[in-house]
């Protein structure tokens, strides 16, 4: 989420946009009360951005340039005009990059590679504009675009209830340029794709005091999500849902949720809890119409997947001091299908290996119990914790065999429903201030995972294989996986600081891949001049030593390496004003958490 609000547009191109300046905080809940929509299996991150609401014309600055293959620039700019009880504001920023990446692909039986370069040049803007509107003490009405919240106070402090309806557009057009060279070069083709994405969120919410110590809350959800693709190529793209040759495809994705939830809390001395219970029920409907332009024929994939779920939390608080806090909690919770994910066009085509989304796949459910522990020191605080988290149904990565041509090694990427994960593990973290001039926070999480689910296997020196030859086995897989994180920040001067953050992911064992530790350091500086320290100067140099890549080696399908290395080691620099000044403060907005499962795309 940004400002608490979801958007339609990928998470990685709305990050992108957002200059560091501009973020004020990061909110993060591990496992959230039934009040918070239940999706995503670890929690909620809420991106928090400073919001100009003083008086007169204010606003900020903000351009950005990095390089390592390829460049790429953002900007932004936000502005606002505040005056008396109303408060006008707007913002614009851009992200114009062109990004490499590559790889190699080596399927070793068969002593067949096929390298990979990809270029994406990406042109993104996005807008906002809104209107703030300040009437009395008892009430609040404010506006923004497509965002109305409507906030009635009641003489009991605390006692509220609220509407807010958010509607969000997303559109965007996308040509892909595929061109092949080597010994089996297919030939070339251009692909184009059409993206329209509408969301409409209204939320209704009351709360409650019932007395100093116990606070009712009841609230009703509407989610109405509509995405529409429009797919075209000058080419016979194979298609692995059925082995038909499509040339033009239409994919219609609708998935609308409605919740209720209602959750209590109180406090009992040195102990507090809340316990709270949210029912949904959701509708989805999907269409993908394929059609061969060679012959006009047409081929409809529909698809419907209608239930309704119940999501329990619990949440028990134990403070014997100011400097110590235990904490136990429960939740049950779901990754809903990404629209990458069910997107049955291809994100990528290539002679070996191609990566399709799938429209059938079904959400994935986790009941997640942890137990912390918090220590406040007198130069910072360490926490520790234990975690279960036993997954339905999980969504993962599925590697299949290319039904169309059993001989040619090419395998098909998806995502596919796999039987129960579990996971238990241990988390460490520390925020600690060494000195005045040195602060550091750190991380390290430690979990054994046992996935089990079923995956094909195909002997490729069989000569003119057919669908007999491919075997289909159960697979269980344990893994131990660790992760270590550090961010150091060095205040040099008043205006000067300096930043060093290095990071280690261990080993990840998969069903069908096994992927290599990955470990990198990043550097960065920081600088404010000009009155008020009005102005600010970044300079970042991630991957200092060149050590990150992604090494993948799989056993299934086919015994195949994958390596691939996009552009990590970039040099950054940016440049930030701000303008204006004043006392006022914004409305604050409310918090909404994360909608669905991201995209486990391949690379």
């Amino acid at each position: 989420m940004v400002d608490g609000k979801l958007s339609n547009i990928p998470t990685e191109q709305l990050l992108k946009q957002i200059p560091s300046t501009s973020i004020k905080s990061i909110e993060l809940i591990t496992n959230p009360s039934a009040k918070y929509n239940p999706e995503g299996m670890s929690g909620i991150i809420n991106i928090i951005l400073y919001k100009n609401v003083n008086i007169g014309f204010n606003g900020n600055i903000n351009l950005g340039l990095s390089y390592q293959l390829e460049p790429k620039f953002n900007s932004s700019i936000d502005m606002n005009y505040r005056n008396g009880k109303l408060n006008f504001y707007g913002s614009y920023g851009n992200n114009i990059s062109d990004n490499r990446n590559t790889g190699l692909l080596n399927q070793t039986e068969t002593d067949i590679s096929q390298t990979f370069n990809f270029l994406d040049d990406r042109n993104s803007h996005l807008f906002k504009a809104g209107i703030d509107i300040y009437i009395n003490d008892k009430k609040e009405n404010a506006s923004q675009q497509y965002n109305v919240n409507y906030k009635l106070e009641f003489d009991k402090e605390g006692h509220n209830i609220e509407l807010e309806v958010d509607h969000n557009i997303f559109d965007n057009d996308l040509e892909t340029l595929n061109s092949f060279t080597g010994f089996s070069a297919r030939p070339n083709f251009d692909e184009y794709t059409i993206v329209a994405r509408n969301r409409t969120t209204v939320n209704l919410d009351y709360t409650n005091p019932l007395s100093e110590t116990a606070k009712l809350e009841l609230g009703l959800q509407v989610r109405l999500f509509d995405n529409k693709i429009d797919y075209n190529s000058d080419a016979r793209v194979i298609n692995q849902l059925e082995n038909y040759i499509p040339t033009s495809t239409v994919f219609d994705y609708e998935r609308n949720i409605y919740s209720a939830y209602a959750t209590y809390g109180k406090k009992l001395d040195k102990w507090s809890y809340k316990i709270g219970l949210r029912a949904e029920t959701v509708i989805v409907d999907a269409l993908a119409i394929d059609m061969d332009l060679t012959d006009n024929t047409t081929t409809n994939l529909p698809f419907k997947n209608d239930y309704f779920q119940v999501y329990p939390s619990a949440f028990v608080t134990y403070s014997p001091s100011e400097k110590n806090s235990y904490q136990f909690s429960y939740s049950r919770r779901v990754d809903r299908p990404g629209v990458g994910q069910v997107n049955p066009i291809p994100e990528f085509n290539t002679p070996l290996i191609s990566q399709f989304g799938n429209p059938e796949l079904q959400p994935q459910f986790t009941n997640s119990v942890e137990v912390n522990y918090t220590r406040n020191l007198e130069k910072g605080s360490i926490t520790t914790g234990v975690f279960y988290r036993l997954i339905e149904d999980e969504i993962n990565q599925g590697v299949f065999v290319d039904r169309s041509d059993f001989g040619s090694g090419r395998v098909i990427l998806t995502n596919d429903n796999f039987d129960t994960t579990s996971a238990y593990g241990v988390e460490l973290s520390s925020s600690y201030r060494p000195t005045k001039w040195w602060s550091l926070n750190t991380s390290f999480d430690l979990y054994a995972r046992k996935q089990t689910g079923f995956a094909e296997s195909l002997d490729p020196t069989i000569p003119n294989p057919i669908e007999s030859d491919i075997e289909i086995n159960k697979v269980e897989v344990d893994n131990l996986i660790y992760n270590f994180r550090i961010f150091n920040n060095f205040k040099v001067t008043k205006d000067l600081s300096l930043s060093a953050f290095a990071m280690y992911r261990g080993k990840d064992t998969g069903l069908n891949f096994e992927m290599d530790p990955m470990y990198f350091v990043n550097l960065g500086m920081r600088y404010s001049f000009l009155e008020d320290n009005r102005a600010t100067f970044s300079l970042n140099f991630n991957n200092v030593f060149d050590t990150q890549e992604i090494y993948i080696v799989s056993e299934r399908p086919f015994k195949q390496n994958v390596q691939f290395k996009p552009e990590f080691s970039t040099i950054f620099a940016g440049l930030s004003y701000r303008f204006g000044g004043g006392k006022y403060k914004a409305k604050s907005r409310k918090r909404r958490d994360n909608d669905e499962k991201s995209c486990s795309g391949f690379m």
